[in-house]
């Protein structure tokens, strides 16, 4: 009896095979479904269901499950692209004073998913870490991932990269951020004036220098008393000077260093405007008169 129909069945798509007298099969050119096979199933791959028709009727069928054709009819549908990964934290070009940073990013697939194994992380030019050190918490198409540094961080600029792939192989565009990390405050020194000064000049000139190594440029800001709070230009080399009227009694001189991030240093002068000359209330000599070569003791009230 002839055979009439041979038909493969793939992902519900039925597709009539047409016999080829070469070679003595029936053959078919078939698009491969869409999607990768790879969360089709546990085995990762997609059913194939042939079905052979005589021309009695008589059908003859075999799929994965055939204890000797199965395993030639699993279809197995790789996808060509991979994964996408964002950097959210640090970003680019950012200045933290943590030196244990939570670094944070996302991996997302959207068709065979994102292999965990093979999301990893490189600070500078460490080794790269992979596996549980970093925490991976599921989403949509992918995962959030963290990582701690376990030790701290030196002060300075670093560089995180971060790689990944898919369940098909498919390896992520590796991605990289710059930034810098400053935990020490920036340097302030005031060479004028002395703290506790006591002057009879109304002018009172700050003077002084600021430097920051990791964080520059330093912004300087002056308050006297309880006025307002100026920023003062500060030199390429780190001098500063501003100009200041005291008042009369106790002056609180307060100049804050602020590096680019966020670190701040901050001294106090006080200085003491005394504009009243003293009082000669009294004076006494005695004995007065005293004898010539003898001694005598001469008294002066002063106030001020």
């Amino acid at each position: 009896m002839a055979v009439r129909t041979v038909q493969a069945i793939i992902n519900g798509v039925t597709t009539t095979l047409s016999y080829n007298n070469s070679t003595g099969k029936y053959e078919a050119t078939i698009t491969a479904p869409t999607s990768s096979s790879y969360n089709n199933n546990d085995g990762h791959y997609y059913p194939v269901t042939i079905q052979a028709t005589d021309e009695a009727g008589n059908i003859t069928t075999k799929n994965d499950s055939d204890a000797t054709l199965g395993g030639s009819l699993k279809l197995r549908v790789k996808e060509k692209v991979a994964p996408v990964i964002s950097i959210t934290y640090p970003t680019s070009g950012a200045l933290i004073t943590n030196n244990k940073p939570v670094i944070r990013w996302r991996v997302t697939d959207a068709d065979s998913g994102v292999n965990s194994d093979t999301i990893g992380i490189t600070i500078d030019s460490g080794n790269k870490i992979t596996g549980s050190a970093i925490v991976k918490t599921s989403v949509a198409g992918g995962y959030e991932c963290s990582y701690t540094p376990p030790a701290a961080l030196t002060d300075g600029s670093h560089t995180i990269k971060i790689d990944a792939s898919d369940n098909d192989g498919n390896a992520a565009a590796q991605k990289s951020v710059s930034y810098k990390i400053d935990t020490v405050p920036p340097m302030l020194s005031i060479t004028a004036p002395t703290d506790n000064l006591v002057t009879n000049k109304l002018a009172c000139v700050v003077t002084g220098s600021t430097n920051d190594v990791t964080s520059s440029p330093v912004k300087v800001t002056i308050k006297l008393n309880s006025g307002s709070t100026d920023e003062v230009i500060v030199n390429a080399d780190g001098s500063f000077s501003k100009s200041l009227t005291l008042t009369s009694g106790s002056n609180t001189i307060t100049v804050v260093a602020t590096d680019s991030a966020g670190k701040s240093t901050t001294v106090t002068r006080t200085v003491v405007l005394d504009t009243v000359a003293p009082t000669i209330k009294s004076i006494t000599i005695a004995p007065n008169p005293v004898d010539c070569g003898k001694t005598y003791v001469i008294s002066v009230e002063v106030t001020d």
